[in-house]
């Protein structure tokens, strides 16, 4: 009997350890609650600090797997201000590593990113987030690497604002720019209905640089871009504000100034150079609203 019962026991304490009993099978979980699993080990072993700039791909889950956004970013990791913050998940890793983690849903949309929770996303519930950590920088080197491309194209601002108005001047567009500069064109009408923030919007668009070549297209991925609408980290400033101006079903021309897509550094991936103004044609595919 005596032998019995302590058999019960390690099992208990085995299955227990392995999380066997968890909701999230296979995930082991920090004393903050964020539930983590690792798929890929880098080859650096220093993980990122406060103050690191890291270069990442992000990828977006609700808890049943339904993908809402997937890009990839650079920014600053800052400290954690509050417990189970999606930046405790990035201070676990190092270059090279790919890792899932399960997060308060609440805390990522309300604290993080300062926004209303989805209403595809039920309140006091968790979210998946998949994060590839292409690059970790720290604050000297981000600033030592910029200061080297400023040095290199400091001349750059004043040569796009002269290539940008000939191209305006070609193709004799006569739409007034808007007050931070963009220039909007509807193609195709839209139904209606509006983007406010915190809906969740599906775009299809097409990236071209002043001389037609394309740089991305989420039509020859065949991969629409699904986002929440207003929420920070999503799409650049630019694209932001043309997106604020669209109607569901509308298709819309925008030329998007620097100082509103990549500025002076140029994207993280080394594809748009600096002071580069470029040209999206995007379609608002469907608008789920918040309400």
């Amino acid at each position: 009997m005596k032998k019995n019962f302590f058999c019960i026991l390690i099992l208990i304490f085995f299955f227990t350890s392995c999380d066997y009993f968890s909701k999230h099978r296979g995930f082991s979980k920090t004393e903050t609650g964020i539930y983590y699993k690792l798929h890929t080990i880098g080859e650096e072993v220093a993980p990122a600090i406060q103050g690191a700039y890291v270069t990442a791909d992000l990828n977006y889950r609700t808890i049943n797997d339904s993908s809402f956004f997937h890009e990839e970013r650079t920014f600053k990791v800052t400290k954690p201000d509050y417990k189970g913050s999606i930046d405790e998940c990035f201070l676990m890793m190092s270059k090279g590593d790919s890792s899932t983690f399960i997060i308060d849903a609440d805390n990522f949309f309300k604290k993080t990113l300062l926004t209303s929770l989805p209403k595809f996303i039920a309140d006091k519930s968790q979210m998946k987030v998949d994060v590839k950590m292409n690059d970790i920088r720290t604050e000297q080197q981000y600033n030592r690497d910029k200061e080297e491309f400023l040095k290199w194209i400091e001349d750059f601002g004043d040569y796009e604002k002269m290539i940008l108005k000939r191209f305006i001047d070609e193709q004799k567009i006569d739409v007034k720019p808007t007050e931070s500069g963009l220039y909007f064109f509807t193609v195709k009408k839209g139904d209606g209905k509006k983007v406010e923030k915190g809906d969740l919007i599906t775009i299809d668009y097409d990236g071209r640089f002043l001389n037609g070549k394309f740089f991305d297209s989420t039509k020859k991925r065949n991969q629409a871009l699904d986002f929440v609408y207003g929420s920070e980290l999503q799409v650049i400033p630019g694209l932001d504000e043309a997106i604020g101006m669209m109607e569901q079903g509308e298709k819309a021309v925008v030329i998007i100034p620097s100082s509103l897509a990549f500025g002076d550094n140029g994207s993280s991936t080394g594809i748009i150079p600096p002071f580069t103004s470029l040209i999206y044609e995007i379609e608002l595919l469907k608008v789920k609203s918040k309400k």
